[in-house]
């Protein structure tokens, strides 16, 4: 198909993407986390050309996204009171809340789950979209399924260019990884994918919040995943992906005496790394001094040793700030948890 690229958002165009969704068709859009691809959460059809487009699993839900906390209600049941603290504390934001399903919305869009992920994403353009669509709007991150999540309109574009209706251009993402998301049908809310918003900030509004075992662990092949990326390998590169752990000298050293060893060995070797040494990699990208800045960057990072026909590629992993969990979940994922734990 013909795609339409909006790169000039104004009204009309975040109108006549709205009207595309109301008319079952499917639309890209930038948020603050990662870009979606949306269709309308009512509409069993427009679902199943998410799928198509991304070539992705039918068993692996999907989150609905809306404008405002005021129309929660046309896409959950119910919404108990700490769900309600949580909208209150950090809604429009990157977090989503699994509540229980509206039956208004498709089955396609829950995997034939009776529960629902809600978002309300903060970037304004994404809102205003969601406005001009009018109805919920389910929307997976808008990559091929598997490879790295797309943070700036470049990626959509080489990904889902012919396989989608429109693509708005909106600029980089700011947090750079997926909304934490938090399973409020629990009597303890469990959190099933870490983001932006941390347990730390979960804790201070609810008290109590648990961590999934499978945000650092695959799901069984046989089991239903909860939420999205929870099951299937993903925000992979073609390139050899491994995480290199520990405090940042011994880091420095194990990925020095790696990248030497395959440059012997004559591959092409990718660091994505926060000292700007080099290590005379083929291709070196600076992470920043902390893990918001490695979020940031890690899925273009990752996009751009496949552009550079990277054969292998080292991450380091350092520091324990509050985003790190969502960073290791990642990095985990994309290296399939090939991890190298250095001696503390």
């Amino acid at each position: 198909m013909d795609t339409l690229i909006i790169k000039d958002i104004n009204s009309e165009a975040l109108e006549t993407a709205g009207e595309i969704i109301r008319r079952g068709g499917t639309v890209c859009f930038p948020t603050e986390t990662v870009y979606g691809l949306g269709a309308s959460a009512y509409d069993e059809d427009a679902i199943a050309k998410i799928y198509e487009a991304k070539g992705r699993p039918s068993d692996n839900p999907l989150i609905v996204h809306i404008p405002d906390v005021s129309e929660v209600y046309k896409v959950a049941r119910e919404v108990p009171d700490s769900a309600k603290k949580l909208f209150e504390a950090f809604a429009p934001g990157p977090f989503t809340l699994i509540l229980k399903k509206n039956p208004e919305i498709a089955d396609r869009v829950t995997a034939g789950l009776d529960t629902v992920g809600v978002r309300i994403p903060s970037h304004p353009v994404a809102r205003d979209f969601l406005k001009a669509a009018g109805v919920p709007v389910a929307a997976p991150s808008s990559n091929i399924s598997g490879k790295p999540s797309p943070t700036k309109a470049e990626h959509v574009i080489a990904d889902m260019d012919t396989r989608v209706d429109a693509i708005i251009c909106g600029g980089a993402s700011d947090v750079g990884v997926e909304s934490t998301i938090i399973d409020m049908t629990e009597e303890t809310p469990v959190i099933l994918r870490p983001g932006g918003i941390t347990p730390e900030d979960i804790k201070r509004v609810l008290g109590d919040v648990k961590i999934d075992r499978h945000v650092l662990e695959s799901v069984n092949v046989k089991e239903q995943p909860k939420c999205p990326g929870m099951k299937y390998k993903h925000y992979a590169p073609d390139a050899d992906v491994t995480v290199v752990s520990g405090k940042i000298d011994a880091t420095e050293t194990k990925i020095a005496e790696l990248v030497a060893k395959d440059k012997q060995a004559g591959k092409q070797v990718g660091v994505l790394a926060r000292c700007d040494k080099g290590y005379n990699a083929d291709c070196f990208i600076a992470s920043g001094k902390d893990n918001s800045q490695l979020a940031r960057v890690l899925f273009d990072a990752l996009r751009q040793f496949d552009k550079e026909n990277i054969d292998t590629c080292y991450v380091q992993f350092t520091g324990d700030d509050g985003i790190s969990l969502a960073v290791k979940n990642r990095l985990f994922k994309a290296a399939g948890n090939k991890v190298i734990y250095t001696e503390e």
